[in-house]
């Protein structure tokens, strides 16, 4: 009955084919990729973020137009940092 040649588990190449130089540069290259990738899907998933929303604007209205004449003057975007994170994102078309 031979005896059967054990391989490692994982092991796939040689180890002379592994720590050549144009592997180097390739798992380099495919690790730099996987951290792209995975940035772009991270962002895709987060809510969009307008800078404008953030800085106070000359634009907005003294009074309020709202048909409650108790509204806040400012419009969505006025109040606190925490006020604003509680209030839905409304965007008009320019």
């Amino acid at each position: 009955m031979p005896i059967p040649y054990v391989v490692p588990m994982g092991v796939l190449l040689p180890d002379s084919i592994l720590r050549h130089e144009v592997i180097a540069v390739l798992a380099a290259f495919v690790a730099i990729n996987t951290v792209v990738y995975v940035t772009l899907a991270v962002a895709k998933i987060l809510p969009k973020f307008y800078l404008r929303d953030w800085l106070a604007a000359s634009n907005r209205r003294a009074e309020t137009r709202s048909i409650h004449p108790d509204a806040p003057v400012g419009g969505p975007t006025g109040g606190s940092l925490g006020d604003r994170l509680a209030q839905p994102h409304r965007r008009t078309p320019e």
